[in-house]
């Protein structure tokens, strides 16, 4: 069994960089001009993967959503998705932006009809949302199209998970999961990176990683150093956009930084405890090894007295050795600062 899984020729796992989703999201606020000001900004920071978040509200939401206000918004769930999704038409016409781009499009979709659409669209993989992650039907369906999903569990059980790994699994469909908290912003104690690490302890051939909603790139840094193969943050062009999810955004710039940054932490990872060959410039100065430090005549007695340890450590007998040593005699005789051979006693 594979532990990676490979979207458009990119692979996702531990033994490849971590793969940064720049999600889109609704941040255009339904302006599809808006959203090709995002895309540029996303490809000149350069992003591989551009998230959007595909919403047919009518079949997304009863009407009952508009008695539901989000904890990031004054308004409704079902005003704000009314307001900021865009028709097929639209979407479309950003998914081949972003591909002239040279970025790979992928999208939530959070009904039946925008899995369809997003089916139609033919692209290459699909998001699904913490909010999603426990809609057994949904994510049957999406999973029967067998195209590789990378998988939000926020605000799911470990248990609830499995259910939903079952159905992904019973259809061969590769995926990945990811451990999100989802707060708009999320405070840094609330991250629980710990509980990104029980995905991975219960998940062991699968690509974990963090769909992150703080405000730095901190939390996606450190799951790294933890193994993450996948992180996702909000994306945006600059700051001063309106919308639910900007103050979670990462702008242009800290995009960039994370992009490079995660590939420099994943390049940290692995080793043993032991010196690396090219340590040994370094080990040839630093280390120190048995030295006279006076005269010494054939016969003598080595002890504290006449022998001790001093750099370089180009000597042939380690300071380790030094005890072993005391009590040796002398068989040569040594001038003083002689670096002492194991054939010069007995």
């Amino acid at each position: 069994m594979n532990d990676f899984i490979e979207i458009s020729g990119r692979k996702i796992g531990k033994n490849y960089p971590p793969l940064v989703i720049a999600e889109l999201g609704i941040n255009h606020e339904g302006s599809l001009i808006t959203a090709f000001e995002m895309v540029d900004a996303a490809a000149r920071a350069g992003v591989e993967v551009l998230k959007h978040q595909t919403h047919i509200v009518e079949d997304e939401m009863s009407l009952e959503a508009k008695k539901v206000i989000p904890g990031n918004s004054d308004v409704s769930i079902y005003e704000i998705m009314e307001r900021c999704s865009l028709n097929e038409k639209e979407e479309l016409e950003l998914k081949k932006y972003v591909e002239s781009k040279g970025m790979i499009f992928i999208s939530t979709p959070f009904s039946r009809a925008a899995a369809l659409r997003l089916e139609r669209f033919n692209v290459s993989a699909y998001k699904i949302g913490s909010g999603e992650c426990n809609n057994l039907p949904l994510i049957d369906l999406i999973a029967s199209f067998g195209k590789p999903m990378i998988v939000s569990t926020g605000m799911n059980t470990l248990d609830s998970v499995k259910k939903t790994v079952e159905i992904i699994q019973k259809h061969n469909t590769p995926f990945a999961l990811m451990h999100t908290t989802n707060l708009y912003p999320t405070p840094y104690n609330l991250v629980r990176l710990g509980a990104m690490q029980e995905l991975m302890d219960n998940f062991p051939n699968i690509p974990i990683g963090l769909s992150d909603h703080t405000v730095s790139n901190l939390a996606c840094l450190s799951a790294v150093a933890l193994g993450a193969s996948v992180l996702e943050r909000h994306f945006t062009d600059h700051m001063n956009r309106q919308g639910p999810d900007i103050i979670c955004s990462m702008d242009e710039q800290e995009t960039r930084n994370l992009i490079n940054d995660s590939k420099l932490v994943h390049s940290m990872l692995g080793g043993k405890k032991e010196p690396a060959e090219e340590e040994q410039v370094t080990i040839d100065f630093a280390f120190s090894t048995l030295v006279s430090i006076k005269e010494i005549n054939k016969g003598d007695i080595l002890s504290e007295e006449n022998i001790w340890v001093k750099r370089p450590g180009t000597g042939n007998i380690l300071a380790k050795h030094f005890q072993s040593i005391i009590g040796k005699k002398s068989k040569i005789d040594m001038p003083k600062d002689h670096h002492l051979n194991w054939t010069d006693f007995e």
